[in-house]
């Protein structure tokens, strides 16, 4: 598998001849200034929820591509409304079968509206199995006892963690979530976009070597094979 970092909480990953793209949020962003949307390759879109700094350049995108957005009720919604040619609404506990394989939406803790204002159903993650390998990406959360059950129903190649803080776990909160999911190889996203959420890399880096897990901290338009 190959994860390719776009800023904040953007991100493909490249596996079984299918890119998924998600939560893409880039033109506005300006520490994402060199990466043309254009550019992006998607087969498919997964949105966790609807803030804007999770879903932007989402309907563009899925016109350009004509990929499908998978995402909770509400926010599949508010895509098909703004031009995504196709959608696969789902919600928490439900998998979903496609080309690829499948995805399960899981639980998060956080908030979800819309653009517009309005309501973005509730957030959540996704568990992802292609090329007969499962990643988990928690989309925005705090740390929950609920990342055991993942740690106890699946193995995991790697997952994708918040760790910027403020708006969700930091990123001693996400080693503690890596070893509820039982995953040694963890992705940071959701830090150093805004003021708040600004974190010393190099700390986070150490104190996931220190208990012997690794994090890793693409630069923007950088990859990660696992």
């Amino acid at each position: 598998m190959k994860l390719t970092y776009f800023g904040h909480s953007c991100f493909s990953v490249e596996a079984a001849g299918r890119t998924l793209l998600f939560d893409p949020f880039i033109t506005p962003n300006p520490l994402a200034a060199r990466i043309d949307i254009n550019s992006i390759k998607a087969d498919y879109i997964l949105l966790s929820h609807g803030h804007a700094d999770h879903v932007a350049d989402a309907p563009a995108i899925a016109r350009r591509t004509g990929a499908p957005v998978i995402a909770a009720f509400e926010v599949a919604n508010w895509a098909a409304a703004n031009g995504a040619p196709s959608t696969r609404p789902m919600n928490h506990g439900g998998t979903a079968a496609f080309d690829f394989g499948t995805v399960k939406l899981t639980n998060a803790i956080h908030s979800s509206s819309l653009p517009d204002g309005a309501y973005g159903g509730n957030p959540a993650g996704f568990l992802v199995t292609i090329g007969g390998e499962t990643f988990y990406y928690s989309g925005d959360t705090a740390l929950t006892c609920d990342m055991k059950l993942i740690g106890e129903l699946v193995k995991l190649k790697f997952a994708v963690l918040p760790i910027g803080d403020n708006f969700t776990m930091g990123y001693a909160d996400a080693l503690t979530a890596s070893e509820f999911v039982k995953c040694d190889r963890i992705v940071g996203v959701h830090y150093d976009t805004f003021p708040p959420i600004k974190i010393d890399r190099a700390k986070a880096v150490e104190f996931f070597r220190q208990a012997n897990r690794t994090l890793h901290l693409p630069a923007i338009g950088d990859s990660v094979v696992f």
